[in-house]
């Protein structure tokens, strides 16, 4: 039975283009959300460089980018398709059925993945789940999701995306043409953007309203969790604190006065966070070479850095050798030429080049090679 109303928006015309537009937000979303993943929990065969220095800034940017330009996306899409849902009978028979469920599938799944990513981006967590574990796997059932509906609408995406219709053109019944609704929902999906894309383009902050926490924060830059958040803050400003560096050629020690006596280096490096935002700094302190030669090991090699929290999530990261061989990856004293605030790190932090800003360990304690 054919639906009782009609609309611009409602024609397989429109939903094939918005369809197309989807498909590639949400699959540049999905990819550069899989390779923050694998650098994060890096599998034995991943590698990842230490330059270009911005790169993970891109990417990252990119998959915020891209999931807040697929929510207008998505629902324009769904509005588009809308009134079949109204459709009688609700199901014509198994195959349509299982079609039918497939849909669900998808579009819970796409709405759980861009939603959630929206309130991590908040830094806010209204559920019981670990987010990275959920987010990561339902993006699988997603993004499998959306090739099994490619492929099961192929022959009506060719005929929409090639067939010509005047009708584009022409405002149906009196509202939007087809080409208008296409227009506003490009419009929606660009503005979303620019309104939010300040968090990682510095170029857009003064334009971005919607932009989230670049250029706030002590010493100028942002933060993620403070030093009283984690516990440190006696353990951080103790006098007596010293880093212990372990190495195959034993243990080390160093004061703080010893990494200030060692040759400091200074380097433009960005934080770039998992959530999107990134910005850049000019931090000082011990070039990861030069630390390891002092130390006895050459550098190169993989360490596993630790810091003085107890119990969090990122209290420990592993430094793989591409990054511990970079003269740009710095154990930081200072932040802009003044000593680090206790909340980006004090006494001591890690920085290296291309790399999320939860593996970037502040409050260092140890350093171990593994």
């Amino acid at each position: 039975m054919k639906p009782a109303f009609r609309g611009a928006a409602h024609s397989e015309r429109v939903t094939a283009r918005i369809g197309l537009w989807l498909a590639i937000t949400f699959t540049g979303c999905f990819l550069t959300g899989l390779l923050s993943h694998l650098i994060q929990h890096p599998p034995g065969w991943f590698a990842w460089p230490s330059r270009p220095v911005n790169l993970y800034r891109v990417t990252q940017g990119l998959h915020a980018l891209s999931g807040i330009a697929s929510i207008p996306l998505l629902l324009a899409k769904l509005w588009s398709v809308y009134p079949k849902l109204f459709a009688r009978p609700v199901i014509r028979s198994l195959p349509h059925a299982l079609e039918r469920l497939s849909i669900l599938v998808l579009s819970a799944a796409a709405f759980f993945e861009l939603i959630t990513g929206l309130f991590n981006v908040a830094q806010n967590y209204p559920w019981n789940f670990y987010f990275p574990a959920v987010h990561y796997a339902v993006a699988w059932i997603a993004i499998g999701s959306i090739l099994l509906h490619i492929a099961v609408k192929l022959p009506i995406l060719r005929r929409a995306l090639t067939r010509y219709d005047a009708t584009d053109r022409e405002p149906l019944g009196g509202g939007l043409s087809r080409r208008g609704f296409l227009r506003t929902t490009a419009l929606s999906a660009g503005v979303a953007v620019v309104a939010t894309a300040g968090a990682t383009v510095p170029l857009l902050r003064n334009v971005s309203g919607l932009s989230w926490r670049s250029g706030k924060g002590p010493q100028g830059v942002p933060v993620n969790r403070t030093a009283a958040a984690a516990g440190v803050l006696a353990a951080a400003r103790a006098p007596d604190w010293w880093l212990e560096v372990r190495t195959p050629a034993g243990a080390r020690t160093f004061s703080l006065a010893d990494l200030a006596a060692l040759p400091q280096t200074t380097a433009e490096l960005p934080i770039a966070c998992v959530e999107g935002w990134s910005q850049s700094a000019t931090w000082t302190g011990v070039a990861l070479p030069d630390l390891l030669r002092a130390a006895g090991s050459e550098p190169g090699v993989s360490l596993r850095v630790t810091s003085l929290e107890r119990g969090g999530l990122y209290a420990s990261s592993t430094l793989p050798g591409e990054h511990t061989a970079d003269p740009n990856t710095l154990l930081a004293l200072k932040l802009g030429g003044d000593v680090l605030d206790p909340d980006h790190g004090f006494p001591c932090r890690i920085i290296a080049p291309n790399r999320p800003g939860v593996l970037q360990t502040k409050w260092v304690s140890t350093l171990e090679v593994v």
